[in-house]
């Protein structure tokens, strides 16, 4: 998977290499108005050939969607608006922070002439070995500079002081350092997808500074050559533990995650050989895990410099180097510093006194409307030149989404329920006035009679699987769910270490059997307020 979301490469199974490219576009790459259909690409070189990531159809191919039809359902869903939901808002970017994971090419960090095919294998299957954050491992050349001179600690960085708010040791990713000022600046991370927002980066050193407290909590009996590999083990097995028991239920219906994880799969490859690597649905890559995407916020009450109001979605952009240039600066300014008590709920996970000064940050409910925002993406993030104009469909995150899917011909919602029955999960359709009307999401007023009668009996899979979740009570259920948590399932299943291998497992560091996000920074951060809250103040 590339870097940035603007240009996306697809290896489909039975279908060769295709390309989606969405703004700033080269000359010998389609584009979506005048070639519709993603097209097939020349791998780069022979490795790619030999093992590009894999993505599957675990449904039929669907038609493209008329362009007009999907402009005019992107601009209802980026009227802003939506409700309110009952999950912290922190959970939106761990979710992109688990995505980046699962489609981390792990290959492009370790690549050389020792390599093997079994490797190149594993590295571009999407599985959930923290990949985006460890590399190849210490001991792999292109990967060591991830890692402390000891090979055991993930470096972090410092931020630079800004008035009152001193330099703080280890807040910031590690960056570069050398070359020219964006060279200096760019995060020194397998992944650097994960430096594309504030949120993410954050989410992201969070990781790093659990496995560092990891590593210090091992004890002193474990050989030296071992160290290593125990901390990891350790740290994707919590890392499983918390998206099975607490990311999952709170973003699909708690009923299909325990079905799924109790009774197996039905459609995500339910019956793979022992040796056989993952595949990645592009179901779940390009629809119903772009969920998140709908329960970002136009503002975050962010930290006591810059609370309710002031924390403007923009600014997560600009004060990362990916997504934007970190104001300008080197590294991150200390006064951006997450204040992990107003994106997670602590009182509720066991820390009263860990409450923020005003209510937690809730994410948007997921539904089908984007915040206002999201219909004007900064170009850097998609690859775009500047010159490209505000309000420029191009620029429209819905927009997007739904031409890629209509590129790729991905099923519709209505083929998606055919394909879950005969795999023997029943599943009632959304009705038609499910579809048009919904339950307080996107409002198609804007829709001809023809375009909604043409939506009715071919519903984008995004827009249905969100429907769904609106009409519901917030969190994917039927097609969206069951998609969302087998490919989770399948992509634990394929893990280097897995909680599926390991079912005597119980977390270490956490209240018992209870390990939630909030446990997780409790330990990164040694339960220290000022870790979590490296600002101070109220």
């Amino acid at each position: 998977m590339n870097s940035r979301h603007g240009s996306e490469t697809f290896s489909i199974e039975g279908e060769g290499v295709v390309n989606t490219q969405l703004g700033g576009r080269r000359g010998d790459e389609p584009d979506p108005i005048t070639e519709p259909e993603a097209r097939p690409v020349a791998p780069a070189d022979a490795r790619t050939a030999a093992a590009p990531f894999r993505f599957s159809r675990v449904g039929p191919r669907g038609r493209a969607v008329p362009e007009p039809l999907s402009l005019a359902l992107a601009k209802a869903m980026t009227k802003g608006g939506g409700g309110r939901g009952d999950v912290p808002a922190g959970y939106t970017y761990l979710g992109q922070f688990i995505d980046h994971d699962l489609t981390m090419d792990a290959t492009d960090v370790s690549l050389g002439e020792d390599i093997t095919p079994a490797e190149l294998l594993q590295g571009r299957s999407p599985t959930l070995d923290l990949d985006s954050l460890y590399g190849a491992g210490p001991a792999n050349a292109g990967s060591a500079k991830f890692y402390a001179a000891d090979g055991e600690h993930l470096r972090t960085g410092d931020t630079i002081r800004i008035g009152p708010d001193r330099e703080k040791a280890g807040h910031d990713l590690p960056r570069v350092g050398t070359g020219s000022r964006r060279e200096r600046r760019r995060a020194l991370i397998p992944d650097p997808r994960n430096d594309e927002n504030l949120i993410v980066a954050q989410t992201h050193l969070a990781m790093i500074r659990f496995h560092n407290r990891v590593v210090d909590k091992l004890p002193a009996s474990v050989p030296a050559a071992q160290r290593f590999r125990r901390a990891r083990k350790t740290v994707t097995l919590h890392y499983h533990w918390l998206i099975r028991h607490d990311y999952l239920p709170r973003i699909v219906d708690p009923a299909i995650v325990d079905d799924v994880f109790a009774n197996g799969r039905k459609l995500v490859d339910p019956a793979p050989a022992p040796t056989e690597m993952p595949r990645m649905p592009v179901e779940f890559s390009v629809a119903a895990f772009r969920l998140g995407h709908s329960m970002v916020r136009p503002v975050y009450d962010w930290n006591r410099r810059f609370p309710k109001g002031i924390g403007f979605l923009d600014y997560m952009f600009q004060f990362s180097a990916l997504g934007g240039d970190l104001g300008g600066e080197e590294r991150l300014l200390s006064n951006w510093l997450a204040d992990w008590r107003r994106m997670y709920d602590f009182p509720a996970g066991g820390h009263p006194a860990l409450a923020p000064p005003d209510e937690v940050n809730m994410a948007q409910r997921i539904d089908t409307l984007l915040t206002d925002p999201l219909k004007n993406l900064p170009p850097s993030t998609f690859g775009g030149g500047a010159g490209i104009p505000f309000d420029d469909r191009r620029r429209n995150l819905a927009f997007r989404n739904l031409v890629r899917s209509s590129m790729l011909r991905l099923a519709s919602g209505q083929q998606m329920v055919d394909a879950l029955r005969a795999a023997g999960v029943a599943v009632p359709p959304l009705s038609r006035r499910q579809i048009v009307q919904g339950s307080g999401g996107a409002k198609l007023d804007g829709l001809t009679d023809r375009q909604k009668d043409a939506l009715v009996e071919r519903t984008p899979l995004w827009f249905y699987v969100l429907r769904e979740a609106e009409t519901g009570d917030g969190r994917m259920r039927r097609v969206g769910g069951r998609i969302v948590a087998e490919t989770f399932h399948r992509a634990m299943e394929g893990s280097r270490f897995s909680l599926l291998r390991n079912p005597g497992f119980h977390p270490a560091h956490g209240r018992g059997d209870a390990f939630e996000m909030t446990d997780l920074l409790f330990f990164a951060f040694a339960g220290r307020r000022a870790g979590i809250n490296p600002l101070g103040g109220a």
